[in-house]
């Protein structure tokens, strides 16, 4: 019987899953991603090929991952290491294709035994930096990423040692510091690799590759305080933590025709590279420790799953594309964090007091460095950015202390004259009281207290004291001999009003009264101050205050509509009264000889 042919694609289908062949790998000698570039060369995601090599291992990891720049022979150097060739080890140079960026397993780890320990170790070949159509970002996070999880970083560099180089791996040592952190907590420090200086040249003009190093990461002197030669001793502090897990090594080159290096044996290649390369495997063999994390060594899947969650940082993470120290990272979150401040800061209305302001200064301040705490890079050696901005934070904060003292001047200052030309006013009413003056005087007083804010405030208040305390000795002795005269000048004036103009006689007599009391105790008594010291002259105070001014009248203020009324309604009852209302209701006037012989 045929099967028809969708039943046969079916019957194939199902025999090639069963088989395995679909869902897993079953050849792991060679070489898989487990690292690749998302499009954009800009950040890094998982490879679930290369992964699956490392998760079927139950033992002990440890991984040897080699880093430098691009075609500095990384890939040629790790097919040798592994004793493999060029057609079956890691693609080497125009060989590789673009599917391999990022970074690359050998699939089948090698078996040791570490302290009694049997562990697994990986080989990583990484993509090389420096290389066309990528951004430093990239390159930035494959070089941190090898540095943490690595065992051994082999720093492959070819003929020298660059200062671009030293500051290259400064970066991702901090980088990957921080990033570790990040994902472990800020108690548990960076466990880095051991660091292998991998020099490939075929002379060091009497030095060995050690000194070499050595010259290149010691401190350069600085007696003057030049700022570039501070900056290059800060790269080479950055890299203080790798300490004594440092090693170099120098390699000669394989053969002069260097494209033809996969073609040949090692009979056709140089005999001191080849003894070298040697010596190389058991310098490597020898630094190999399982990758420890936490105190722990991992297995596949621990290592992967510890893979995920760096990558998962890392990749979070804001990296600048530019430059290589700590304090380069940190400039742009410096900058986001002093925003932060000057915004907060701006919100504050001026003027304030110094308390106030202090207390809003300390809260926006520990708010900005909270968030420079988060976001930072490099835990142990990020001090000088720190620093940096709480010298920025405190600069913007003098300024606003200035602006706050400014503001609180042009305040005081302001109520200051309010209060000035108020006093000088009570100083000449029209009909002096010592009752308005002292409410004049309590109300601004109270009033400058109230709304006279921030550090200007105390030169303020004394000066305010000063003038307060001179008007208010100055009214009161002008005060009573003021009044005197104004009650001299009243008494004349109310006689000729009684006598002449309302023609009330009790009016004319009072005032007569009056003015003969002043006039007479001051002669007798010699002055007028002692009559100042007189029940009497206590008495007509006390009346005149309490007509002048109370909460409800102010006669200063409505002195002349009142005298006004009351001239309309003399007039009125001078005129219209005795017709209107008969002579009971009249004022007791002055009698009139005519008007008595008309009566009769």
């Amino acid at each position: 019987m045929k099967l028809s042919w969708p039943i046969a694609v079916f019957y194939t289908f199902l025999c090639f899953f069963a088989s395995g062949s679909f869902s897993s790998i079953e050849n792991f000698h060679q070489a898989f991603p487990i690292i690749e570039p998302d499009p954009g060369h800009t950040k890094l995601r998982l490879s679930r090929e290369g992964l699956e090599a490392i998760e079927k291992i139950t033992t002990p990891i440890a991984a040897v991952a080699v880093i430098g720049p691009y075609r500095s022979g990384k890939s040629f150097t790790l097919n040798q290491l592994l004793s493999l060739s060029c057609d079956e080890g890691f693609g080497v140079g125009h060989m590789r294709d673009t599917k391999t960026k990022g970074i690359w397993v050998w699939g089948t780890p090698v078996e040791m035994d570490i302290n009694g320990v049997k562990t697994s170790v990986f080989y990583l070949d990484t993509e090389g930096f420096e290389s066309i159509g990528k951004s430093n970002v990239y390159d930035d996070r494959i070089f941190a990423l090898a540095a943490v999880m690595s065992s051994v970083l082999i720093y492959n560099l070819p003929e020298t040692i660059r200062e671009a180089d030293i500051s290259r791996l400064s970066f991702a040592v901090e980088l990957a510091e921080e990033f570790y952190g990040r994902f472990k907590g800020q108690d548990v420090a960076f466990e880095p690799a051991k660091l292998l200086w991998l020099i490939q040249r075929d002379f060091l003009q009497g030095k060995s590759v050690q000194e070499m190093v050595d010259e290149a990461l010691r401190r350069v002197p600085n007696s003057n305080g030049d700022k570039n030669i501070d900056q290059v001793n800060q790269i080479r502090d950055s890299l203080a933590i790798m300490g004594d897990n440092s090693t170099a090594f120098s390699l000669p080159q394989p053969h002069l025709q260097r494209t033809k290096l996969c073609d040949m044996k090692d009979a056709e290649l140089d005999p001191l590279y080849v003894k070298k390369r040697e010596r190389l495997k058991e310098v490597v063999t020898s630094i190999i420790r399982p990758k420890i994390v936490q105190g722990k060594s991992l297995n596949g899947k621990q290592f992967v799953s510890f893979l995920e969650q760096i990558l998962d940082a890392l990749n979070k993470g804001e990296i600048p594309s530019t430059g290589s120290l700590v304090e380069v990272f940190n400039k742009g979150i410096l900058e986001r964090c002093l925003k932060l401040y000057n915004e907060r800061m701006a919100k504050l209305v001026l003027p304030m007091s110094g308390e106030s302001l202090q207390k809003a200064h300390v809260e926006h301040r520990q708010a900005a460095m909270n968030v420079f705490d988060e976001q930072h890079f490099g835990r142990h050696h990020a001090k000088k950015s720190v620093d940096k901005l709480d010298e920025e934070i405190e600069k913007v904060y003098k300024n606003i202390m200035l602006a706050n003292e400014y503001q609180s001047s042009k305040l005081c200052e302001a109520l200051y004259t309010r209060c000035e030309d108020k006093m000088d006013h009570l100083q000449v009413l029209r009909l002096p009281s010592m009752a308005k003056f002292n409410a004049g005087f309590i109300q601004c007083n109270q009033s400058f207290h109230g709304e006279c804010v921030g550090p200007s405030k105390i030169n303020y208040e004394k000066r305010m004291m000063k003038m307060l305390e001179k008007s208010k000795s100055s009214f009161i002795k002008d005060y009573n001999h003021r009044l005197f005269n104004w009650l001299v000048a009243f008494s004349l004036f109310m006689v000729v009003v009684g006598r002449f103009v309302i023609k009330f006689i009790l009016v004319e007599i009072g005032a007569w009264i009056l003015f003969i009391f002043l006039e007479t105790y001051t002669r007798m008594f010699w002055s007028a101050e002692s009559l100042y010291y007189n029940p009497v002259w206590h008495f007509i105070v006390a009346a005149w205050e309490t007509l002048v001014y109370s909460p409800i009248l102010d006669l200063d203020r409505w002195a002349i509509p009142v005298c006004v009324m009351a001239v309309i309604f003399v007039v009125y009852w001078r005129c219209y009264g005795r017709r209107k209302h008969g002579p009971m209701l009249l004022l007791p006037m002055y009698s009139n000889p005519k008007d008595r012989h008309r009566t009769e």
